[in-house]
């Protein structure tokens, strides 16, 4: 696999040239509509004519209700999970449904095993502590909940379930893990493979509404799969800085290894950037920005691309029409493949993508050029 950083004066024909690959395939790898817009600082790949990677990982990848055919067609050979995102739990245990049955059904036509999420967030949006404690501590609600996810499962046809139970309550701790150790015993038995969504901990005694009741150590003995959400250290209310910058992964993960079986682990690989406006406003929201579009956003604003080392993320800055600077934080091939060989360096199980629903073809190029990945059937 070679990655290219392009220089000001190269245009994509005399890149395809210089590494005896055809304008077509390198305009198609890298997702360029327009190969007359590159950008100096701008990553590419090139891709291997015959790749042959020997590790083979799983992939999981959480998708929205109404993703686009482009996005999921593109996502699909590359998956060994598609996660629909995501049933809501109610206080009482009951369910609020989605439309996931397209979803499901185009899983299975390309091999893909289907896996139900479901979080505790409320039906107007965002996560609520006070849902999850009900079902934590309601006992009935509880066993409503833990029979009605059995029996979605099954109506459903999925391949296994995903816990996503997020700003829980500290006190909750030994709750939380008591909730998913019973969903195991009702779940495991009859052929479901169980993964939760942990917060980015690096260290036991970390606190927080987001943390404690993450308990890395025990709910990694129980679940066959952890998915770690090692995002959003750039978001969308918060400072200018890398989503997801590789030292701080590299914390979480070091971390991770020494309490949970590394095979279990799949390591959350974010597909979108943002762009904030400067100076920084905490009350002020950045804007999200889908990968594909930061080089062509570059382009139209006469911006270099730039590389941090740290956080081995790519960043450019621009000043709009109304004199307003801005900076873009997002990912490209170098930053995706430096993450993706952590994969091989703590022995991970995998990586799971929040969330498929643009396409950023050159990861999946990059993907496909270290690991194999795994199928289930």
């Amino acid at each position: 696999m070679n990655l290219y950083t392009v220089k000001r004066g190269d245009t994509l024909y005399s890149i395809a040239n210089q590494f005896g690959a055809t304008f077509p395939v390198l305009a198609a790898a890298n997702q360029i509509a327009d190969p007359s817009k590159l950008v100096a600082g701008q990553a590419l790949i090139i891709p291997s004519s015959q790749p042959s990677p020997t590790r083979s990982i799983l992939v999981n990848g959480y998708a929205l209700p109404g993703i686009g055919d482009p996005a999921l067609n593109g996502a699909l050979p590359y998956l060994t999970y598609l996660t629909p995102f995501a049933y809501r739990a109610r206080m009482d245990g009951s369910l609020v449904p989605i439309i996931d049955d397209s979803l499901i059904r185009r899983a299975y036509a390309g091999n893909v095993a289907p896996v139900m999420a479901v979080t505790n967030q409320r039906e107007s949006g965002g996560f609520s502590s006070d849902i999850g404690h009900a079902i934590l501590t309601d006992m009935d609600a509880q066993r409503a909940l833990i029979s009605n996810l059995a029996a979605k499962l099954s109506e459903k046809s999925y391949y296994g379930l995903n816990v996503d139970f997020e700003y829980l309550y500290e006190t909750d701790r030994e709750a939380y893990i008591e909730f998913l150790t019973r969903l195991v015993a009702r779940l495991k038995p009859i052929g479901y493979v169980l993964s939760v969504a942990l917060a980015p901990k690096i260290s036991g005694e970390q606190t927080g509404l987001l943390y404690t009741a993450h308990d890395y150590e025990a709910i990694g003995a129980i679940m066959d799969e952890i998915i770690l959400m090692t995002y959003e250290w750039g978001y969308t209310y918060g400072p200018p800085l890398a989503v997801a910058p590789i030292d701080q992964v590299e914390k979480v993960l070091t971390y991770a290894v020494s309490v949970i079986p590394s095979k279990k682990i799949l390591m959350g690989m974010p597909n979108y950037g943002y762009n904030w406006k400067l100076p920084y406003v905490k009350s002020r929201a950045a804007q999200p920005v889908p990968l594909a579009e930061a080089p062509r956003l570059a382009y139209q604003q006469y911006a270099n691309i730039l590389y941090d080392a740290t956080a081995q993320a790519p960043f450019f800055r621009y000043y709009d029409s109304a004199g307003t600077e801005h900076i873009v934080w997002f990912d490209d091939v170098r930053s995706i493949s430096a993450r993706l060989a952590l994969v091989e360096k703590y022995d991970l199980g995998g990586v799971s993508y929040w969330n498929l629903n643009t396409l950023f073809r050159p990861n999946w190029v990059v993907l496909s050029e270290m690991y194999q990945v795994t199928k289930v059937f």
